[in-house]
């Protein structure tokens, strides 16, 4: 471990990681069922728009959908085979989108852009925008749109604190393609025309701090190593800590000098400049009680979560789970069913016991200000809440709850359990669809 000392933010808790069920899996590839559906929404932004119809033949790589806009994203077939239709239907995060159903051959047939050698700025950039590359953390921000900043940066940080309990994706990727990942962190630097990356991670992963420590070649990346607080991969929180910068509140990580990208954004940056390859599959911490089979999965984009349940639950039955959620426990989504398909930002997919749940009794709010005490942002989720529910949109505005991160800790720490998160989301849903 670097003797460097450990950096972190204000705030924040320490919530149990779970990750010792997947974190010593080495990757597996999850087989591909027959039919895909492939979510045209799958990143923020514009929906891009469908380039095929019913019974076009398409191979693994072929664009499928093309970016509608500035703020949007290529989206391509994770496999050979053949449209068979265009229906809308909701995704994970429970929004209508359109979905291409994808008919797969078993064939597995490629269409691959030209690799590049020796790449410019500009290349790597428009490479990252016809792969389709996005924010693989969750955020799902187009990548090429974040390449374009007003402002000049001279540091990217590669968010790989994971800090999430139960995921553990990013970790096993950084110990079982580093190559791909350092060279992706070099191309980004390149990108952004940056002086410095520097490479967060936590210190409960000292297999991978020492892995990519020791293939380092250049003091224009370095290891920074960071305690064990969650949301430290929280964009503010993960610029404070690696370089004491503040983010202002309505402002972004360029007004500081900073870009943020996660560890699989990286990676994917190296596989589309270097191979040619567009996103048309990630990994994806599979784990919870509810299944046998956990672990870390190379999974295709578009694969139903019911397909990934038939794979992996090795004779646990459906009734024994009790929640499951899309990504981790602190910032995922319930699922009412498992009809949603795998999409560039799921990281993980749990299947949680009513033990690994919590269903205590909501109480009214005892005014002991848990909420704010934790919150990363400064805030007062409290009044958020009692602004949603008396429907005062406006006065949730301006007391800030655009700038909430949606972190959980404030429901994870109220002891009235509160939904506050909810209340929260409602409530920047609301104002975005009125224009408060």
């Amino acid at each position: 471990m670097p003797k460097e000392k450990i950096r972190t933010f204000r705030r924040g808790i320490h919530p149990l990681s779970h990750k010792a069920q997947t974190e010593n899996e080495s990757l597996r590839e999850l087989s591909t069922p027959e039919l895909l559906n492939i979510n045209v929404a799958q990143h923020l932004g514009a929906p891009a728009v469908p380039t095929v119809k019913e019974g076009d033949r398409v191979a693994e790589g072929t664009l499928i959908a093309e970016a509608n806009g500035f703020v949007s994203a290529n989206v391509h077939s994770s496999v050979s085979g053949t449209v068979k239709k265009i229906v809308s239907f909701p995704g994970a995060n429970g929004l209508l989108a359109k979905h291409i159903v994808i008919e797969n051959d078993g064939l597995y047939e490629n269409e691959l852009m030209p690799a590049l050698e020796n790449p410019t700025k500009e290349d790597i950039i428009a490479r990252i925008k016809a792969a389709g590359i996005v924010g693989m953390g969750g955020a799902t921000f187009p990548a090429h749109v974040k390449l374009a900043p007003k402002n000049p940066i001279d540091t990217v940080l590669i968010n790989a604190a994971e800090c999430e309990p139960y995921i553990t994706c990013d970790y096993r990727l950084l110990l079982d393609y580093p190559g791909d990942f350092l060279n992706g962190a070099e191309l980004l630097r390149q990108a952004a025309d940056a002086k410095t990356v520097l490479i967060c991670i936590e210190v409960n992963k000292p297999a991978a701090v020492k892995k990519i420590s020791g293939l380092l070649q250049t003091d224009d990346i370095k290891v920074v190593p960071l305690k064990v607080k969650y949301p430290q991969g929280a964009e503010k929180q993960l610029i404070y800590a690696a370089t004491r910068r503040r983010v202002p509140c309505g402002g972004l990580p360029a007004d500081v000098g900073v870009m943020v990208f996660n560890a699989h954004t990286a990676y994917s940056a190296a596989r589309a400049v270097y191979n040619g390859e567009a996103c048309t599959r990630r990994i994806m911490t599979v784990a919870g009680g509810g299944i046998e089979k956990a672990g870390n999965y190379w999974v295709r984009i578009g694969v139903p979560y019911q397909h990934i349940f038939d794979e992996l639950h090795g004779g646990c039955d459906i009734s024994s789970v009790a929640k499951v959620l899309s990504g981790g426990p602190m910032m995922g989504i319930a699922q009412p069913n498992l009809k949603a398909s795998v999409t560039k930002g799921s990281s993980a997919l749990l299947f949680l016991t009513e033990k690994q749940t919590e269903r205590a009794k909501m109480t009214a709010c005892i005014n002991c200000a848990c909420c704010a005490t934790g919150c990363p942002m400064n805030l007062m989720p409290m009044k958020f809440e009692a602004a949603a529910k008396s429907g005062d949109f406006a006065l949730a505005k301006r007391l800030g709850v655009m700038n909430c991160l949606e972190c959980g800790v404030c429901t994870y720490n109220c002891p009235a359990k509160r939904p506050l998160i909810q209340s929260i989301r409602l409530a920047k849903k609301t104002i975005r669809e009125k224009k408060l």
